[in-house]
């Protein structure tokens, strides 16, 4: 077996794209409003048969680039997103200054995170605090769980397996639970942490040692900063304390009730070890080294002064493909495709691997309740069957690629009639460089490690820079929670 092998029963499958039915590979909704625009020029046409030079070769156009594709998108969203950044771009909307202002919440954090705020609590069945960020706007409170790094690469096959049977049961557990919105997990690696190791052998190195040890440990102390890395793995759980049976009006009680929701979701088995709940110095931590990664292996007493909008960066920058703020400059990267052929519960390694620059993989989730699961299934199977026969009528035969997107859908279906839940999920991906000069070579360290993955298709979140970023910080966003 090499490297890249692993079991037959520890590949999974079972990813696939929503595709709607529309004409020449377009929307539902593109569809209808192109017919409904076709047939309102025709009916000014009768009228004003001149006003067609000028209507028809402009809906053409528009049909074209909302047809054609360009980064898995359609051409049309591209280029429409480009020019909405480019109109925010010149009014400066997409530039961020702090300001000290007489007016509430005038510090609060930029962007996706502007209506949120940190909550110290006390959680009364472990006796410590417990950090919860509430988002003014919706209501919701997010509640972060700091995981023990490790993996399971040198475990028994049936321990795998096992912890992948309870983490379904996880997914499961959210799908009917009406209070939990969404979830997300980063895995943050940040490179050079060797430096606090060093310190903390140096100090407890014998004096009285043997040369030959102290050489040994000497020459450990001074390449560790090189070749070792920091890895910090959390969970955030989004809730709305008001879809409980009897929702909380006071805002202790709300957060009491998010406390106790997150606290059911049994994570033992699932191959994660639970170190604790994240306090309100944890979130600080990570949310100011995100911006500021040299800060990253700060003291805590660093952080405990900290208001939540100090937090945040003093000036950023929310560039097409960049993302420039306090410490450094990032890049962010959305999942366009998964494979669609089984792959390895491991594929994500090559992003896990340490590199020169700080990275952070995100996993972001949200469970289907069982019946919304069912009837989108359904869908999906009904909008790929038509889209084969529609090609069928056309070129005589339908698409083999249609044809087995079809079973696709239909295997998925099967799957969730056998008890499995559906989930809408993506991926994101963030490296940071501590300048400009390295941008280049952090954006080809990551090109490198998605190639890596043999399959999983990313590609650069345009325009959305500074959304992206936030998504991987225990912020409480979550781009598929909707309102």
């Amino acid at each position: 077996m090499t490297a890249h092998e692993v079991p037959q029963t520890l590949m999974v499958e079972g990813f696939r794209t929503r595709q709607s039915y529309g004409f020449a590979g377009l929307s539902k909704t593109t569809t209808m409003v192109a017919a409904v625009a076709l047939v309102a020029e025709g009916i000014v046409g009768t009228q004003a048969p001149v006003t067609l030079l000028f209507t028809l070769p402009a809906t053409l156009v528009v049909l074209g680039l909302a047809a054609a594709r360009r980064h898995g998108m359609s051409a049309l969203a591209y280029y429409w997103a480009k020019l909405s950044w480019r109109r925010a771009a010149r009014v400066e909307a997409t530039s961020y200054r702090r300001l000290l202002l007489p007016h509430p919440y005038a510090l609060d954090l930029p962007g996706v995170g502007a209506s949120s705020t940190l909550i110290k609590a006390h959680d009364p069945t472990t006796g410590k605090s417990v950090g919860v960020v509430h988002d003014r706007a919706t209501g919701r409170m997010t509640v972060t769980t700091l995981l023990a790094p490790g993996g399971s690469l040198m475990a028994p096959t049936g321990s795998v397996q096992s912890s992948l049977r309870t983490w379904s049961s996880v997914l499961d557990a959210m799908s009917t639970d009406d209070q939990i919105k969404g979830a997300s997990v980063t895995i943050q690696i940040t490179p050079g942490a060797g430096e606090a190791l060093g310190d903390d052998v140096k100090a407890r190195q014998d004096p009285h040692a043997p040369a030959l040890a102290k050489q040994i440990v000497t020459e450990l102390v001074r390449t560790t900063p090189h070749a070792t890395a920091s890895v910090a793995p959390w969970m955030s759980v989004t809730v709305d304390p008001s879809e409980a049976a009897n929702p909380p009006t006071d805002l202790a009680e709300q957060v009491a009730e998010a406390i106790k929701v997150v606290d059911s979701l049994d994570l033992s088995g699932t191959g994660t070890d639970i170190e604790r709940r994240a306090t309100d110095i944890d979130l600080r931590r990570l949310v100011r080294s995100a911006y500021d990664p040299s800060v990253f292996n700060a003291r805590d007493a660093d952080f405990e002064d900290l208001s939540w909008a100090e937090c945040g960066p003093q000036a950023a920058d929310d560039g097409w493909e960049e993302y420039a703020h306090d410490g450094g400059v990032s890049v962010s990267w959305v999942l366009r495709e998964m494979p669609r052929r089984p792959i390895p519960y491991s594929v994500l390694l090559p992003l896990l691997a340490p590199g020169r620059f700080q990275r952070r993989i995100t996993l972001a989730y949200r469970v289907l309740d069982p019946y919304e699961g069912e009837a989108v299934l359904e869908r999906e199977i009904s909008n790929a069957h038509q889209r084969a026969e529609a090609t069928a009528q056309v070129k005589g035969r339908a698409k083999w690629s249609q044809r087995a997107d079809a079973q696709r859908a239909e295997r998925a279906a099967a799957r969730v009639a056998s008890g499995s839940q559906v989930a809408d999920w993506t991926l994101m991906v963030t490296v940071t460089a501590r300048s400009t000069a390295d941008l280049a070579a952090a954006r080809q360290e990551l090109e490198r490690a998605v190639k890596a993955t043999r399959g999983i298709r990313m590609r650069s979140a345009f325009g959305a820079q500074a959304a992206v970023f936030a998504a991987g910080l225990p912020l409480g966003y979550n781009p598929l929670v909707k309102d």
